[in-house]
Parts: C-alpha cells; sequence; structure tokens
C-alpha cells in the first residue's frame, strides 16, 4: 500500500458521505465531520493520522479493501508487530438490516410493559414501527398511543441501539406523530399530549428542546427507559433551565489578520477574491464560495519546540501540511476550486456539490441586508460555538438588528426535517448567554447596548426546500420564541432574494387537543 493509492481510494470513498467515522476495536474512535486525516510515508511506510479536538493515532496502513459500506484497512499500531485492523464506515450505524429490525421489534413488548407499570389506569393501545413515508416517519421510532376513558397520550420511544442522532430527532417525530393522531378519525377522545420515551443517559438535548415548547398546546413528558434495569425514568423539564454551555471569547480581526498577513498575501496571489475567515487567534481559514481548502496556523516545531507558521491544505477532512514538494498539488487545488466552485460550475462535480450551507452562509454574511432589511452588516458573526454539554455545534450567523436586538440565523440549503429544533438548540443557548451578558463580557457587538429583547430565531433555506412539516413543528413553540421563516430563491449562488416570510404572530393559529380514536 502507498499513501497515493490509500489517498485516491480514501478520497473516492468519502465523496458524498456525510456522516463517516473511523471505527477501531469495536468503537468509534472519531467522526470525520469534526476529526481531520492526513497519509505520508515516512520511513518508506504507508502512514495515516487521524486527529480531533479529543485525541490523535497513528497507524501504519498495510492493506485496504472496500467491503460494503466500510473500508477496511489492516494496520499496525507503533511498537507493535500484529497487524490489527481499523474500518472507515460511511455510517456511524453499522448494524445490518436484519440486526436492526430485531432490536425495534424487540423494543415493542418490553416499552408496552414499562408504561403500562408506569401510567396506572391506561390502556396501550397500539404500537407499530412501520414506515410512513407520507407522514415521515420511519422505522427507528417507535409510535403508538395509550387512552384512559375520553383521554389519550401520544407516544413515541427510541431503543438504546440507534445513534445518538437518531435519539436526538425523536422530538421530531414526537410532535409529527402527536399533530397526526390528533388529527385521526374517527373523533372520540382527546389527545392531551406527548409521552417521548428515550435511553437512560441520552435526554440531554431533548429535554432542552422539550423544554421550550408550548405548555398550552399540549402535554409534554420526557422518559429515559433502561432496557437493562427494565426501568422508566421521568426527566423533569423544570430542570432544564440550567444549560452547560459556554461562549467562546470574540476575537481580534485585524490582529489576526496582520499575524498571518503574510500567508494572506502568499494565497491571495495565487486566487484573488479568497475569501478570509478567522477561527482563533491561531488559525485562520482560506475558503472559496463557503469551501475551504487550506488554513494557516501557529504551530510548535517538535525540532527547536519554538512557535511557527505553517499553512495545510485539503477539502473535507483531508489535510496535508504546505512544502515544497506539494506546491504544485496545492496550486492544482485552488485552480479547481475557483474553476468549479462558483455559481455556473459543474453540479455534478464533487466540490461544486460540497458543503452548500457553508456557501449559502458566505452569501449570507456578505449580504445580510438581502435577508432582512433590519439586519446591521457590521455586525455579523459566523460559525459562532456553540458548546453544551448535549453536543457540539456552530451557529451559522449570529447577527444584530438595528434596534440592538440579537437574531439568530440557522441556515439550510436542503431539505432538513430537523431544521425547525435545531434552531431552538442556538436560540436558547444564545438567550442564556445574552440573559447573563455574555456577549458584551466576551468582546462581541463593540459600540452597541444589546436590546433587553429574546433573540429573534431565523430560519432559512430555499423556497421549495423547506420541509413539509415545518409549519406543523413551528406551531407547537413556546410563545417566548419569535420566530421567522424566510424561502430563498432556488436560485441563491447567482442572488440571494427571500421569496417569502413567514411569521409566528402572524400566521399561526392556537395549538389545541382535537378528537381522535
Amino acid at each position: 500500500m502507498t499513501p497515493d493509492s490509500l489517498g485516491a481510494m480514501l478520497a473516492g470513498f468519502l465523496d458524498g458521505s456525510r456522516a463517516a467515522v473511523v471505527v477501531e476495536d469495536g468503537a468509534v474512535v472519531f467522526d470525520l465531520a469534526d476529526a481531520k486525516y492526513s497519509i505520508s510515508g515516512e520511513y518508506n511506510k504507508c502512514l495515516i493520522h487521524f486527529w480531533s479536538s479529543e485525541r490523535n493515532v497513528v497507524r501504519r496502513v498495510l492493506d485496504a479493501e472496500v467491503k460494503g459500506s466500510a473500508l477496511r484497512l489492516q494496520v499496525q499500531r507503533m511498537g507493535q508487530n500484529r497487524p490489527t485492523r481499523l474500518d472507515i464506515c460511511r455510517d456511524r450505524d453499522q448494524r445490518s438490516p436484519a440486526a436492526r429490525r430485531a432490536a425495534r421489534l424487540a423494543y415493542v413488548p418490553r416499552l408496552r410493559r414499562a408504561l403500562e407499570r408506569n401510567f396506572p389506569g391506561w390502556t396501550v393501545a397500539r404500537m407499530t414501527t412501520a414506515i410512513d413515508l407520507e407522514r415521515s416517519f420511519g422505522p427507528a421510532y417507535l409510535r403508538g398511543w395509550m387512552r384512559k376513558g375520553q383521554r389519550a397520550l401520544a407516544i413515541v420511544g427510541v431503543n438504546d441501539e440507534e445513534t445518538q442522532a437518531t435519539v436526538d430527532g425523536a422530538l421530531t417525530c414526537g410532535i409529527l406523530w402527536l399533530a397526526a393522531c390528533r388529527l385521526a378519525e374517527p373523533l372520540r377522545r382527546v389527545v392531551e399530549g406527548l409521552v417521548l420515551v428515550v435511553p437512560r443517559g441520552a435526554a440531554a438535548l431533548t429535554a432542552q428542546r422539550m423544554a421550550h415548547l408550548d405548555p398550552a398546546a399540549a402535554k409534554w413528558r420526557l422518559n429515559e427507559f433502561d432496557q437493562r434495569e427494565d426501568s422508566l425514568v421521568r426527566m423533569e423539564l423544570a430542570d432544564c433551565g440550567n444549560l452547560a454551555t459556554r461562549l467562546v471569547r470574540a476575537v481580534d480581526e485585524a490582529e489576526v489578520m496582520a499575524r498571518f498577513g503574510a500567508s494572506i498575501r502568499r494565497i491571495q496571489s495565487i486566487l484573488p477574491p479568497t475569501e478570509v475567515v478567522v477561527l482563533s487567534p491561531a488559525e485562520i481559514s482560506f475558503r472559496h464560495c463557503g469551501l475551504e481548502f487550506a488554513q494557516a496556523r501557529l504551530a510548535h516545531d517538535p525540532r527547536n519546540f519554538q512557535v511557527g507558521e505553517e499553512i495545510v491544505f485539503g477539502v473535507g477532512a483531508e489535510e496535508r501540511v504546505l512544502d515544497e514538494h506539494n506546491d504544485a498539488d496545492f496550486a492544482n487545488l485552488v485552480h479547481l476550486a475557483a474553476k468549479v466552485r462558483n455559481k455556473g460550475g459543474p453540479k455534478n462535480h464533487a466540490l461544486w456539490r460540497m458543503r452548500p450551507e457553508r456557501w449559502l452562509e458566505s452569501i449570507v454574511g456578505a449580504n445580510i441586508a438581502a435577508l432582512d432589511g433590519r439586519l446591521v452588516p457590521e455586525h455579523v458573526y459566523r460559525q459562532v460555538p456553540a458548546f453544551s454539554a448535549a453536543d457540539r455545534a456552530m451557529i451559522d450567523v449570529l447577527a444584530m438588528t438595528r434596534t440592538n436586538r440579537l437574531a439568530v440565523i440557522e441556515l439550510k440549503a436542503d431539505e432538513d426535517i430537523h431544521l425547525p429544533l435545531q434552531g431552538v438548540d442556538y436560540w436558547s443557548r444564545v438567550w442564556w448567554h445574552q440573559d447573563r451578558g455574555e456577549f458584551a463580557r466576551f468582546g462581541y457587538f463593540p459600540g452597541r447596548q444589546i436590546a433587553a429583547e429574546k433573540p429573534l430565531l431565523m430560519l432559512v433555506a430555499p423556497a421549495f426546500h423547506v420541509h413539509p412539516s415545518t409549519d406543523t413543528i413551528l406551531r407547537y413553540f413556546s410563545p417566548e420564541i419569535e420566530w421567522e421563516l424566510l424561502g430563498i430563491d432556488e436560485h441563491w449562488r447567482e442572488e440571494l432574494k427571500v421569496v417569502f416570510r413567514k411569521r409566528g404572530r402572524d400566521s399561526m393559529a392556537p395549538v389545541v387537543g382535537c378528537r381522535t380514536a
């Protein structure tokens, strides 16, 4: 195995994958959405290096082959002679369809018994994992309802073998299932609310989201189910006000730009319209139409422990340090990105399709007033870290209106059923920090006094790519969240133009419990 052949094989394998992971010893050790990798040929050996903020590993690669949805590498650990296996998988869930189906079927009677024990006097009337594409219900979510006289509760459960991403999507399914139950016929019972059941220890993000739903629209109940102990424990949503979240201090961009002036001049001499984005005091990103192709950063020289500046390049998870041996490769990548990554580029090319949200984000960040005339262009923060105990993500755009009110902007270039609740995640974290005066203390929005109003939530997607369920989910939001749904023209790469705008206070009727069988 040579570095070139492994690099070509891995690049082709990962093309189009959005959820690739690295698995070793049966455990996921890296998520390639966040981690990076590099391939080198030091000491006449093919080495692959994976790293993230949490860990890094280096393995010698002896052989590689594609097996189904996994690229299997025969590797050697440093200092060991015995080969081991390392898998790069397109998807985190590597179970076979038969194993998934068996786990979901076995979950049904167990959850039924737990519900009947914990809800005395209620009868579990129906449970199903059948696919319902018309209403966006997949087999990972067990759906049902239970009754007590003229009262009813909708039920959605997720077994403990599903991925955390599936668990985090359960509330979206739950809201849609509640709405479906209320619309079902014949009309005989009042569906009072939703009972959502998730695995033990996996409820943090769902609890934060559920705390921001309208208590007048439905009764919201969240439970954790320990399948080993066969116990069902109710989570108190009132405890979700204390978010485990932290804000990263705003960076002095002018100072960082000056620090990396030589690297900026070097890159822009190859591609003048290169966009420079400050990531931290020690790192900047070079992008073209939202596609990152290089970074400049401060790095320690292991030979003398001095700090120096280096440029790394690559797209996706791959990364290489720029030196005299690969300077031509770097120039070719930059010219290819410039040729492909533009509004008239070839739509079937991988670089044109890659990271569409980042492309949209770059357009919105450069022309925020085209999205909404109330937003001021002087204070626009992109990819603001939004860390919490539940997950780590980035707020697409954080902006401010002319009346000094914060605006949280969540962008989607493609249809996404989870857009509304992802927006709630970021809105809740921004409000948490705003309420404690942390934006001013950490250097955001200098010279502006942030208004006391709660932030405005703006959800943005191409008009024909707004998921049909979006209106239903928004109808159950708490009145404390003032939201706007903006549909933009499908040709947003050519011109950013809003074609429709829907506001909660204008379009949402009150939600009441309907009667159903």
